[in-house]
């Protein structure tokens, strides 16, 4: 039986909100009222597949945002693939 580790604040994560959003971003804290995020963005459909759009227009894309935990249906640790794609978009620097 392997034993999660659970996620810890810098990683990336994936959230899925009770609207049927999903969102990848950097986790900075998860509080008791409300999961803060670095840098959200949503999943979206493209012509050519899955693409990664600010999840909000009108902040600063570098703001970190609290998500009330109401509206989160899952918080967990996002595929290594996925996150590497996150942090390629979110920093420039390219993973190999």
């Amino acid at each position: 039986m392997l034993i999660s580790k659970g996620i810890a604040e810098g990683e990336v994560v994936t959230i899925k909100t009770t609207a049927g959003e999903e969102i990848v971003a950097k986790l900075v804290e998860d509080g008791p009222l409300g999961v803060r995020v670095k840098k959200p963005l949503c999943l979206t459909a493209t012509k050519d597949g899955i693409g990664l759009v600010p999840f909000l227009f009108t902040t600063d894309p570098d703001a970190e945002v609290t998500i009330n935990k109401h509206s989160i249906m899952v918080l967990a640790a996002t595929i290594k693939d996925a996150a590497d794609r996150y942090t390629e978009q979110t920093s420039g620097i390219k993973l190999v």
